[in-house]
């Protein structure tokens, strides 16, 4: 699945999420510690009847193989997802036959066996942690039917009810279910909105460097005026030493002409900089919805802007490129999902700035518009639904939000289809000429 707006891809997300092998090789020695320290607790404090050799020989089985990974990858190797599924595997098995041969689910210790499910649910793609799950599942079901009874003090059995065994097999795979759903979706939704913030940055990255060109132009006119004002000083003395010599006048004075052109346009662009650079950073509140309004007007859907407030003392704006890709985006979807009109309406006094987006399409439909923000949000269709719902939308929203503004997503009252927008800021903070 891709969102059209950015081109990321789910896949991608997927493959961010592989498990470093360093994590779980110390997951496993702390394993290795707990486990052995309970054997020996258990056979040598408490006294406890225990298979120590069947015991000892599974605990070196964990621990060989954690030394092993250790020495044969690197610390930052990452595991690919049938590796980590397999090591996962191999820690369930070896943990559940130590719980097989000491009690099976009587074992106070049996909740463990949650442990490795909610590692890979956390951390891998969902095919391999359902299947581990339902290995998991194969597992508590052998623990149940243990033939081995629970280390106790000698002359006293346990036995658990068949009820109680079942209470307890339960109990495990409804734990085991749900952390391992929770850790998914949590896993899920971090790294979503890693990506998501990241994609947020390139996109605030790319308008400001494009805000930047003028300078840059400038910087280029400055720098390449010396040379070529050393180029006009030759062709002059050529032109009056050679102005006798049919051979070479005409070259010179074209090598002079088009010497001076090039001075001239570095010239005009070095005053346009000059004159024009702090028109160029800050402008009229009007004039820069007008700049962000304007490239949406070609479409076939009529573009209606409506100024509540008068031009006098309207705000001026520092050209924002945030506040300018996130407008021109939230207009953008509107145009896409309109059937005829568009209308933005621009308020302002002395305490806030407010911009209305509202179009005359289906509106938002009632299980998108309380997730509408969320970054992958990509159920889009066009008939059903009245702005852009992806990535697209998440970042202008982010956008808008790092510059103070507050945002309001709702449908139209009922006898106006579609949706509305509304994009509130405290006027100190959008009006350049305010005291911050």
């Amino acid at each position: 699945m891709i969102d059209n707006k950015e081109g990321y891809t789910l896949e991608d997300r997927h493959n961010s999420r592989r498990l470093r092998l360093q994590t779980l090789v110390r997951l496993r020695w702390l394993a290795v510690g707990g486990q052995a320290l309970t054997v020996f607790i258990v056979a040598f404090w408490l006294n406890f009847p225990l298979p120590l050799i069947a015991s000892s020989s599974l605990i070196a089985a964990l621990a060989w193989v954690n030394f092993y990974l250790t020495i044969r990858y690197p610390p930052t190797h990452r595991l690919e997802p049938p590796a980590a599924f397999a090591l996962l595997g191999f820690d369930l098995l070896q943990l559940c036959a130590l719980l097989f041969i000491t009690g099976g689910l009587a074992n106070p210790f049996a909740a463990l066996v949650c442990v490795p499910v909610i590692i890979s649910f956390a951390s891998q793609p969902i095919r391999y942690s359902t299947a581990l799950i339902g290995f998991a599942m194969v597992c508590i079901t052998v623990l149940a039917f243990s033939p081995f009874p629970l280390p106790w003090f000698d002359g006293v059995e346990i036995n658990v009810h068949n009820v109680m065994q079942f209470g307890v097999w339960c109990s495990i795979a409804s734990t085991m279910a749900f952390a391992a759903f929770y850790a998914y979706r949590v896993s899920m939704e971090a790294s979503q909105l890693a990506d998501a913030l990241a994609a947020t940055e390139l996109v605030l990255q790319r308008e400001k460097h494009l805000s930047q060109l003028d300078g840059l132009a400038a910087a280029a006119a400055h720098e390449l005026g010396t040379p070529l004002a050393t180029i006009s000083v030759v062709a002059k003395e050529m032109e009056r030493e050679l102005k006798d010599d049919d051979r070479f006048r005409e070259d010179v004075m074209l090598l002079r002409s088009q010497s001076e052109r090039c001075r001239d346009i570095l010239r005009r662009l070095t005053t346009l900089s000059s004159e024009g650079e702090a028109h160029m950073r800050r402008l009229p509140l009007s004039s820069m919805i007008e700049e962000i309004v304007a490239p949406h007007r070609e479409f076939g859907i009529a573009l209606e802007l409506i100024e509540k407030s008068p031009r006098k003392g309207e705000p001026v704006t520092d050209r924002n490129a945030g506040i300018m890709y996130g407008l021109g985006n939230l207009i953008e979807n509107a145009v896409d999902y309109a059937r005829e009109k568009v209308i933005v309406t621009v308020e302002h006094d002395h305490d806030k700035v407010l911009i209305v987006i509202e179009d005359d399409g289906n509106g938002y439909a009632p299980d998108i518009l309380t997730r509408i923000g969320e970054p992958y949000v990509t159920k889009r269709q066009k008939e059903d639904t009245a702005g852009g719902l992806g990535l697209g939308l998440f970042i202008a929203k982010t956008l808008l939000e790092r510059s103070g503004a507050s945002l309001i997503f709702e449908n139209r009252d009922p006898e106006s289809a579609g949706a509305r927008i509304r994009i509130e800021w405290p006027r100190m903070l959008i009006d350049a000429n305010s005291t911050k």
